[in-house]
């Protein structure tokens, strides 16, 4: 296990989270601008950020100028820790405090930084040890394993091949409440059919009408497809 800097603040901790998602499984390197954009703040304070934790000691980025930002081991070890407090969190809200699934995510992120270890493995040990959080992604394990998934996007997949719902994003309350109405949620096999078009999807769900979705909603469920 990587050794902890003693700097670790809640910014410091959701630019490694961010880095973290946008980097994906083959943590390939991530651009100041798309950091700026998930973290909805400007590219000038995204810079001065990388260069403050490439410096720390150990660092936790490896950050070059127009080349981009990928974490180290102790940056992707601390950043799969909080993704844990957070998945964690929205589970306990969800399935003990009754918080629905589109006020789970605000929650989480204000205290995911916060919780002790003991809290972490309390939280753990009454839910059973989850798998995935309420949004259907995968909980990072207590050694910072995290299971990597073959999905794609419900935009990007073919017509007539039944999929099922593995994820969806958690970061818009109100798509999140109209996925739930839908009754597309983790789980949940559906197919994209024809008629198709390049601003919407058309998606046949078990048991339910057909219902058309735009690119945007489409894209921000992940699907695993069936093979025979």
């Amino acid at each position: 296990m990587p050794a902890k800097s003693r700097v670790s603040t809640e910014s410091t901790d959701d630019y490694l989270k961010a880095i973290l998602e946008l980097s994906g499984p083959d943590g390939v390197r991530v651009t100041s601008n798309a950091l700026a954009h998930q973290l909805s703040v400007r590219a000038a304070s995204v810079t001065g950020m990388l260069k403050k934790l490439a410096a720390l000691r150990p660092p936790f980025v490896k950050y070059e100028k127009h080349h981009g930002v990928r974490l180290t081991e102790a940056g992707k070890y601390r950043a799969l820790e909080v993704l844990r407090h957070h998945r964690l969190l929205e589970r306990f809200l969800h399935d003990i405090l009754d918080y629905s699934w589109d006020e789970v995510h605000e929650e989480a992120e204000r205290l995911e930084h916060y919780i002790s270890e003991r809290l972490e493995d309390r939280i753990a040990a009454k839910l059973g040890d989850p798998e995935t959080d309420p949004h259907g992604h995968p909980i990072p394990e207590k050694d910072g394993v995290i299971a990597v998934r073959d999905e794609i996007a419900l935009s990007n997949c073919p017509c007539g091949v039944p999929a099922i719902i593995s994820s969806v994003s958690d970061r818009d309350s109100a798509a999140l409440r109209e996925l739930e109405r839908l009754g597309l949620v983790p789980g949940t096999a559906v197919i994209v059919d024809p008629g198709t078009r390049k601003a919407s999807v058309l998606v046949r769900i078990a048991g339910r009408p057909q219902c058309r979705l735009s690119r945007v909603l489409a894209s921000d469920i992940q699907v695993i497809r069936q093979t025979a």
